[in-house]
């Protein structure tokens, strides 16, 4: 154990999407205890670094490379040391964490994740949205548009919107008018509900509602191009809480559960 009670090892921590009270309890024990902190500086906030201990060494990732990163922290868990690895959202979610553990592993240097809130999540809560609409729908397709990344060919967003489901495209703003052409391609009506929200939970948060039809446009005229969740599908139509149409069976009187004996609907 370290002097602050860590084990000296990698921990690869989810800060959630922005607001500093999303991190998870966990995860910010190990922030303020941990002996390195490296953080994607970008994107984590700046009150949560302020957080740690005075002592501690705290480095910016957005300038280097996967191996300087890795030669770090190795070295630090080496000499006994904790170290915290600051991701934002949650890190198995486009974080790069796999290149991350493989070269650690190699290294023999032990490491832990901890998760964090999503920002597809907290762009739902944003909106008011559920994504999983009774008898609408109940699938949530988490991926992203092509671009200079490629996606493998079965994974080619046509493809995955013929479910015709709620999907949430994370890293695509820059690709909306592929991505809408996508969606069409895959038989979506023009008039498809969409919601965009730039940096959701931070204070310059910016909600954009539009459709497929509109997206490209939309985007280009409120100058969104990156740091956007784009979600997609009728269960982002703003519409659905005016209407008492879809309800889970869950708290239906008439429906048994382990929980609750139903009973006969009337008459």
């Amino acid at each position: 154990m370290t002097a602050a009670g860590l084990e000296p090892k990698v921990y690869i921590v989810g800060a959630g999407p922005g607001d500093p009270e999303l991190i998870t309890v966990k995860g910010s024990r190990i922030l303020r205890s941990a002996d390195v902190v490296l953080y994607a500086d970008s994107l984590v906030s700046g009150e949560l670094i302020a957080s740690v201990r005075p002592e501690a060494e705290v480095l910016q990732s957005s300038g280097m490379d996967l191996e300087q990163q890795v030669e770090i922290m190795t070295a630090a868990v080496k000499a006994g040391k904790s170290v915290a690895r600051i991701h934002t959202g949650d890190p198995s979610m486009y974080g790069a964490i796999l290149e991350q553990m493989s070269l650690l592993k190699l290294c023999g240097v032990s490491y832990e994740i901890v998760p964090g809130v999503s920002s597809v999540f907290a762009s739902a809560a944003a909106l008011g949205a559920e994504l999983t609409v009774p008898e609408l729908t109940q699938t949530v397709i988490l991926t992203r548009a092509e671009g200079r990344t490629p996606v493998p060919e079965r994974e080619q967003l046509r493809q995955l919107a013929a479910h015709h489901c709620t999907v949430a495209l994370f890293l695509s703003a820059s690709l909306a008018e592929h991505a809408a052409a996508e969606f069409l391609a895959a038989g979506w009506s023009p008039d498809t509900p969409i919601a965009v929200v730039k940096r959701a939970t931070w204070p310059d948060q910016q909600i954009l509602r539009t459709t497929v039809a509109r997206l490209a446009a939309d985007l280009r005229e409120a100058g969104i191009t990156m740091h956007a969740m784009i979600l997609a599908g009728w269960a982002l139509d703003p519409a659905l809480t005016d209407r008492d149409q879809h309800r889970s069976k869950l708290y239906d009187k008439t429906f048994t559960h382990g929980c609750r004996e139903g009973i006969e609907a009337d008459g």
